[in-house]
C-alpha cells in the first residue's frame, strides 16, 4: 500500500484520528443517553490507545478500511432502547462524516489560499484524514455484525427477520473478512468516497472563495 515510508507517516494520523473520534462518539452518545458503561471503563476518551484494535488497524493500513475495539454499551440503561441504540450506533459514523467535511475546508483553503497545493505532507495528511474518515463512515454502514450498521438494522428489523440476524451475529465477521479479501467492497467504497468528497470540496471551494 505504501510506496515509501513517508506515506505511512502521512496516513497514520488519519487512521488514529478516524478510529479515535468514531469510538469516542459512541461512548459520549451512550453516556448522554444514560449509559455510563463506556465512560466507567475508560472508553470515553480521545486517547487512541484506548480504542485501537490491532487487527482492524492493520486492515485499515493494508486495504483502506477497518475497525476499532467496539465500545461496550448496556442498552438496559437507555430510556428508549430502539431509538437510543440507533443514535449511539450512528454517532461514530456521523462524527467521521463531520471530520471529513471540516477537513475538506482545510484541504481546499490550503490549495486556494495558503499556497500548499504542492506541499506533499500537507496534501497527503489532510487528504488521508478526509478519505479515512469517509471510509470508516461508509464501511460502518454495512449491516453486517460487528459493524454499526448491523445495530441499526437489528433495531429496525430484528422482529421481522430474526433468523437472518442470528446468522449474521454468528458468521458476520467471517463474511466481512471474505468480502474484504475478495475486493467486493473496494469498488463501491471507492466510488462513494470519491462522490462524497467531491461534493464536500465543491462546498468548501464555494465558501473559501467568498473570502
Amino acid at each position: 500500500m505504501f510506496q515509501n515510508p513517508l506515506q505511512f507517516l502521512y496516513v497514520l494520523p488519519a487512521i488514529l484520528i478516524g478510529l479515535t473520534v468514531h469510538e469516542w462518539a459512541h461512548a459520549y452518545a451512550a453516556y448522554r443517553l444514560g449509559d455510563p458503561t463506556a465512560r466507567n471503563l475508560g472508553r470515553m476518551t480521545l486517547n487512541p490507545l484506548a480504542h485501537v484494535d490491532i487487527f482492524g488497524f492493520l486492515m485499515l493500513l493494508l486495504v483502506g478500511f477497518g475497525w476499532a475495539k467496539p465500545v461496550p454499551v448496556n442498552p438496559r440503561n437507555f430510556k428508549n432502547y430502539r431509538r437510543d441504540d440507533i443514535i449511539v450506533s450512528l454517532a461514530g459514523i456521523f462524527t467521521n462524516v463531520v471530520i471529513a467535511f471540516l477537513f475538506s475546508f482545510v484541504y481546499v483553503a490550503g490549495i486556494l489560499k495558503w499556497g500548499l497545493g504542492t506541499n506533499e505532507a500537507f496534501m497527503s495528511i489532510v487528504g488521508s484524514i478526509i478519505t479515512i474518515n469517509l471510509a470508516l463512515a461508509i464501511f460502518n454502514l454495512i449491516p453486517i455484525y460487528p459493524l454499526d450498521g448491523s445495530h441499526v438494522a437489528e433495531s429496525l428489523l430484528m422482529a421481522k427477520i430474526p433468523r437472518v440476524f442470528m446468522f449474521l451475529r454468528q458468521y458476520g465477521q467471517w463474511i466481512l473478512i471474505a468480502l474484504i479479501i475478495f475486493g467486493a467492497t473496494s469498488v463501491v467504497l471507492g466510488y462513494l468516497i470519491s462522490a462524497i468528497s467531491g461534493g464536500f470540496f465543491s462546498v468548501a471551494a464555494w465558501f473559501v472563495n467568498l473570502f
